[in-house]
Order: C-alpha cells, then structure tokens, then sequence
C-alpha cells in the first residue's frame, strides 16, 4: 500500500455556517464549497491547507453517523483520511493483514473520491479514511 499524504482531517460540527466562522474568519483558511452526500447523511465543506484540507461534517440525519458521533464524544476531530495510490489494493492489504474495516469495498464520497473508513478497533480507537482521488 502506498499512503501519499494526508488528504483531509475531518471536524464533526453542529453547524458548518458556525464551523466555518472560525476555520475562514479567524484562522483565513479559503471556504472551497459544501456539498451534501446523501448516502453518508452528511454535509461537508472543505477548507484546504497547503497539499491536505479540513473538512467540517455536519450530519443531515439524526441517525447519521456524524450525529452519534457527536451525541457521544461532543463535536471535534472525527477522522483522519490518509490519499492511497489504489484504494482497491490497499484496502486488500489490510484486509490480509487482519484489519478490520467498515468498507470492504470503495464507496464514493466527496468530491467523487473513492474512500473507504477502517473500524477504530483495529486503530487504537481513530476512525481511519482511505481516499483515492483520480
């Protein structure tokens, strides 16, 4: 597997309109758009910095999974995405090596990426994105 950089972290937020306050107004970070993936139930804008972004997650859904994890752990950092080279051979690897992970497969997410998240058990408890973006 090769592991190119940090892609993006992603923010768990109530709001992105007040998320956004602080990673625009107070910090200057450029606000690059939202856009909502139904299938994740979620919300995301991105913020980019240097070659890696921040993206703001806020849940369309009481049920979502940003919404549990904000009803659980309060808002704040939610997961690292790490860019792969192959996300296909990559998530193989893992799989090998006894991983254990929330996608088997690639789902796409924003921005049309194919991303797929490991379980937190088999991370010392961090939710773990792989991303691949053509």
């Amino acid at each position: 597997m090769k592991v190119l950089k940090i892609d993006h972290l992603g923010i768990a937020v109530n709001s992105i309109d007040e998320g956004k306050n602080f990673w625009s107004d107070v910090l200057g970070l450029k606000f690059e758009g939202s856009e909502t993936v139904a299938e994740q139930k979620v919300t995301t804008a991105f913020f980019p910095v240097g070659e890696s972004e921040v993206e703001l997650l806020e849940s369309t859904a009481p049920d979502g999974p940003v919404a549990k994890f904000i009803e659980k752990k309060g808002a704040g950092f939610q997961h690292v995405a790490f860019r792969v080279e192959n996300i296909d051979e990559a998530l193989a690897e893992l799989k090998e090596k006894g991983i254990k992970l929330i996608d088997e497969t690639p789902r796409i997410g924003a921005g049309g990426a194919k991303i797929a998240f490991l379980h937190p058990k088999a991370t010392n408890g961090v939710l773990v994105e792989l991303c691949q973006r053509d």
